[in-house]
């Protein structure tokens, strides 16, 4: 049931990328972060109300702030790379980071790695070649790779960040985080805001992408009660499949042969480690 949970999780935060990313293109990346980091603030202040836990601790909200910090920035960062860049790149590169960094910090803790999972690991490095890769060194595909390594990094410290915070405290972690999020935002939404005010219909994207995070947010907590939490984690990283899908038959991005191998070798790499 975790792992289905997961699953669920995945496919609505790739949908919430995909949104974020179509309203990024509508106005500035700054301002779509904020607005999804406070819509995914409230429903956490939801979450929390359903699933206090045994209330808030030192640790828990220690963590939880600092999952905040790679939350805002993995958010900035991939919009920013969907404004610039291509989905399929950066949300690909993002994903495949946000299971590599925290499998090699579980590696440096102690972890035991099984065979499957440090091939899944030597193969994530491989994709992540392969969908970085452009036939032209064009600034934008290079300026895409960047944010979407950016973003990864970042997601794997929340990933990594909540994980230390534990499921003991119910999603107090998780409204911590994403109040230190919209804290960290603010100062760069209000110097946007004076200058590109967001259009309306880029306003009604970045709630719908919020909600949908929200949602993702709140279906991932109940899935670490459900399952092991490094399977339930693997598997939610899986979420860029969504976004590249959405992104090929939507906005009919073009696919190389080299970013379809980077694509199926990232599927692979996630499935690797979540067996391992």
């Amino acid at each position: 049931m975790g792992a289905l949970l997961g699953l669920i999780a995945a496919i609505a935060y790739g949908a919430s990328d995909f949104v974020a990313g179509l309203a990024s293109r509508r106005s500035t990346a700054t301002n779509v972060t904020a607005i999804a980091l406070i819509v995914e603030l409230l429903a956490s202040i939801v979450a929390t109300a359903i699933f206090p836990g045994s209330g808030p601790t030192s640790q828990a909200l220690i963590w939880g702030a600092v999952s905040g910090i790679g939350s805002a920035v993995g958010t900035l960062a991939l919009y920013q790379g969907f404004a610039v860049g291509r989905m399929s790149i950066v949300a690909t590169l993002a994903g495949v980071l946000t299971v590599v960094v925290p499998a090699v910090v579980g590696i440096l803790l102690g972890n035991r790695v099984s065979v499957l999972m440090a091939i899944g690991l030597i193969v994530a490095v491989v994709a992540v070649g392969f969908t970085s890769w452009t036939p032209r060194a064009s600034g934008a595909g290079r300026s895409g790779a960047l944010y979407g390594v950016i973003a990864g990094a970042a997601f794997a410290l929340l990933f990594i960040a909540l994980d230390q915070a534990g499921t003991a405290s119910g999603a107090w972690p998780l409204t911590a985080g994403q109040l230190v999020a919209c804290l960290l935002v603010a100062p760069l939404v209000l110097r946007g805001l004076r200058s590109s005010p967001p259009s309306r219909p880029a306003v009604w994207l970045a709630v719908v992408a919020g909600l949908t995070g929200g949602l993702a947010g709140l279906v991932y907590l109940i899935a670490t009660g459900l399952g092991e939490l490094v399977v339930v984690a693997v598997i939610t990283a899986m979420y860029p499949a969504a976004t590249v899908l959405l992104a090929r038959f939507v906005l009919h991005e073009h696919w190389t042969r080299m970013h379809v191998a980077g694509l199926m070798l990232s599927v692979v790499a996630v499935l690797a480690v979540a067996l391992g």
